[in-house]
């Protein structure tokens, strides 16, 4: 495993997050794995190396949370890196269980410690923009939770980066705990990122950890095989996202011809290119299969040339923002 400091933070997490959506429980969505099962791709992940943990109060409804803590219940608490997000709604019948209200933040922290078994979270990041409250309300919660010691350190998820700029300047305003991270929507088939958010987290110092680094699947296996899987079948999100537009059916064929070529799976080339950006920290890889996870383990030892890069990113075209909501 390779280690890298998040952001400007200092603090040392593995090249690959594991992203703990899919633990919980199958009530949820069809493809989420029990317990059990998953607690065997953590222990495989702590194996492996992987010391950093993405993980949100509303995957499997609070069930991820409460699977990932039991599961590092044995370590030493001082070793993995645990993230969590907050936003979604948790409760219908209840106005405050979403959003980033003070009250929400505040309550929503405590049942997420609660369920993770944990005193303090390492990175509590708000999970999308929330339009109904203003930023300098949402910052000075998250500034009393750090200084609280329920958090250590603070980010944010898909969101423009005018909305971004603009709760970093008031914290600096305000006196404020600052986003340190950055969760966005980045892979070979979706580069609208590239435009103006990751600029601003260069400049900025913000670490920056991609959700969908392989496309919810498409960059996976050949584009014409996408439903072979549960998940391909089931996940009516993949379709939300434009990933056969702008180039991306190209770009599907291209991977394909790449992996066959280094003798690696398709998932490892897209993976790898993600690794060889240098304003990309640790990308975000969830999987229900301890194959996988030991496969893109193994996508940190593939080098891609620059001709490879600009082979795989040649058919890009622009597509409309995808995955702020």
């Amino acid at each position: 495993m390779e280690y890298t400091t998040l952001g400007d933070t200092g603090m040392e997490v593995s090249r690959l997050c594991l992203g703990c959506m899919s633990f919980g429980s199958s009530e949820w969505r069809d493809w989420v794995l029990e317990e059990e099962e998953s607690h065997e791709i953590i222990e495989r992940a702590i194996d492996l190396g992987i010391n950093f943990f993405d993980t949100a109060n509303m995957y499997s409804l609070g069930e991820s949370e409460r699977v990932l803590g039991n599961a590092l219940a044995g370590y030493d608490r001082d070793w993995p890196v645990v993230a969590t997000k907050v936003y979604h709604p948790m409760d219908e019948d209840n106005p405050n269980a979403g959003g980033h209200s003070r009250k929400a933040i505040e309550q929503e922290l405590d049942n997420s410690l609660d369920r993770l078994g944990m005193d303090t979270i390492d990175l509590y990041q708000t999970h999308r923009w929330d339009e109904n409250t203003p930023i300098d309300e949402t910052l000075g919660a998250l500034d009393d939770a750090v200084r609280r010691g329920k958090a250590r350190y603070i980010g944010g998820s898909s969101m423009w980066a005018h909305q971004f700029a603009d709760a970093l300047h008031t914290s600096r305003v305000e006196t404020l705990e600052r986003f340190v991270t950055m969760q966005n929507h980045y892979n070979l088939v979706y580069r609208e990122e590239e435009r103006e958010m990751l600029p601003l987290t260069e400049k900025e110092g913000i670490g920056v950890m991609p959700w969908s680094p392989l496309a919810r699947g498409y960059l996976t296996r050949p584009h014409e095989e996408i439903g072979a899987t549960d998940r391909g079948a089931s996940e009516e999100h993949l379709y939300e996202h434009p990933y056969r537009a702008g180039g991306g059916r190209e770009i599907n064929e291209r991977v394909q011809e790449l992996a066959d070529e280094k003798d690696v799976t398709m998932a490892q080339i897209s993976l790898a290119w993600l690794l060889h950006k240098e304003w990309v920290d640790a990308p975000i890889v969830g999987t229900t299969s301890i194959e996988h996870l030991e496969q893109a383990v193994a996508a940190l030892d593939i080098s891609l040339s620059e001709s490879d890069q600009e082979y795989l990113e040649e058919p890009y075209e622009p597509v409309p923002v995808s995955g702020h909501d």
